[in-house]
């Protein structure tokens, strides 16, 4: 597993969005048995909080340290550094296992393995992610420059499953049906500046350029958005859902 987010882990946890309640709620509604869940791939915490919210206990995992010293901390949330393949956990010990917009980094095979083994009997998998977000044809066209014209060859190979809505990603569980959902937010436009600058690919562009890409764009940005103080912003939600069924 890759760790692309340590540098910038202070903008991670004020600027990525939020999934929307509705994802929570699918996912609680499957999952009748609530004592433990594993949010893995964890970074600031953020999944694993509102899972806390109805889980006894919360395992939340992750390769950057830098990331979780970002997290809240609560009574029954366990943070620890580690990455999704390793074997750290009991057998059938997780009614929930959770992965936020990481999985496309992930040995699929040897995390599935720790899925399988650490899943209880008709326990759940859900990973989860969002895409390219839209705001108005003006800002689409200077985010998509910058996206694609700019930094098409900075972005890992990885983001092609993105790219794919996660219909591409490897998936040996049980289907479940999943409802179509979206990530609806509002910015200034520093909030999107700072969104921006969370992209793994900007990173990378910077590292081999010494220079921030958003520099070439800045102006552009600056016209299509205009002079509202704040504007409408869309993801999709990518999802994933599945079951392991019952163990002989």
């Amino acid at each position: 597993m890759k760790d692309n987010f340590s540098m910038q882990s202070a903008e991670y946890a004020l600027y990525r969005p939020n999934y929307p309640k509705a994802l929570y709620d699918f996912l609680f509604d499957l999952v009748p048995s609530k004592d433990c869940a594993w949010d893995c791939a964890t970074g600031n915490g953020q999944v694993a909080r509102v899972l806390a919210q109805q889980f006894k206990m919360v395992q939340a995992t992750d390769i950057s340290e830098n990331q979780l010293k970002k997290a809240l901390e609560l009574p029954n949330v366990s943070y620890r550094v580690a990455a999704a393949e390793e074997p750290i956990f009991e057998n059938n010990q997780f009614d929930l296992i959770t992965v936020g917009q990481a999985v496309h980094w992930f040995n699929f095979d040897a995390f599935y393995a720790q899925v399988n083994r650490t899943l209880k009997p008709n326990g759940v998998l859900a990973i989860f992610g969002y895409g390219l977000m839209t705001i108005d044809k003006a800002l689409d066209a200077v985010i998509w420059k910058l996206y694609e014209q700019i930094l098409g060859k900075y972005w890992d190979v990885e983001r092609k499953y993105i790219e794919e809505n996660y219909t591409s990603i490897p998936f040996i569980f049980e289907e479940i049906k999943t409802p179509e959902l979206q990530i609806t937010t509002t910015w200034t436009f520093d909030e999107l500046i700072g969104y921006l600058n969370t992209w793994s690919a900007l990173q990378h562009y910077k590292k081999a350029n010494e220079r921030n890409p958003i520099e070439l764009i800045l102006t552009e940005l600056k016209e299509a958005w205009g002079d509202a103080a704040k504007k409408e912003v869309i993801f999709p939600v990518l999802l994933r859902v599945g079951k392991i069924g019952a163990r002989d």
